[in-house]
């Protein structure tokens, strides 16, 4: 089943600490969220038979689109945009909306409840096994040379003869889907569109987030 808790797309801007009301310091995650503009509104009655809300940021250039994207944000009458991004969310939600309108961030959040955070990690590049699965790594002593940082056997011997799929090995890392769940929403800023969430969340600076009230709360 698709999740369809509501939620935004925001930018995330970085980290920093705010106090709590008992005093304490919290390390807090600032997640800017520009004006959310519709762009379609899908029901389940209609052709793709599900409700979600087809939202979009930040303004971009018509040269760097195609023609079929601009024919998108015509149809809707929508300035284009540099990112698109289709949210599942229930249909009692969707139907308060219609193509050009805002997605205000005070009608989705709630200071003190608990968000779900998606974004795309840091990339890595290629990473050996100690960097990406956190492996020991050999000895260091006793006449060990040239097998410092590999990841040990790899093999089965003779049944079933060959490297088993999954098996941890060097290869590309980050750059991947990440979530966290149940992240503590600090501070909810509507007047500056300002998102403080507790702790770290996936991806760099600059980087699009989806924050969504939690399923699992």
């Amino acid at each position: 089943m698709a999740n369809e808790s509501t939620g935004l797309v925001g930018r995330k801007l970085g980290m920093t600490q705010i106090y709590d009301n008992e005093g304490l310091v919290l390390p807090v995650t600032v997640v800017e969220v520009p004006d959310n503009v519709v762009l379609a509104v899908k029901s389940n009655d209609g052709a793709d038979g599900y409700s979600a809300l087809q939202v979009g940021i930040d303004p971009q250039k018509s040269s760097r689109l195609t023609k079929a994207e601009l024919g998108n944000f015509s149809k809707a009458g929508v300035e284009p945009k540099r990112h698109v991004q289709e949210l599942r969310v229930p249909e009692a939600f969707a139907s308060k909306y219609e193509a050009g309108k805002v997605v205000a961030i005070g009608d989705v959040f709630k200071e003190g409840s608990t968000v779900d955070v998606t974004g795309t990690s840091k990339g890595r590049g290629f990473a050996g096994v100690m960097k990406k699965y956190n492996f020991a790594g050999f000895i260091r002593s006793h006449g060990t040379h040239e097998f410092f940082r590999h990841g040990g056997s790899i093999g089965t011997r003779l049944t079933p003869g060959h490297v088993m799929k999954g098996k941890k090995m060097p290869g590309h890392m980050g750059a991947a889907q990440v979530t966290v769940q149940n992240q503590d929403l600090v501070k909810v800023d509507a007047d500056r569109n300002l998102l403080y969430v507790r702790g770290g969340i996936p991806g760099p600076n600059g980087g699009y987030v989806l924050v969504r009230n939690a399923v699992k709360a």
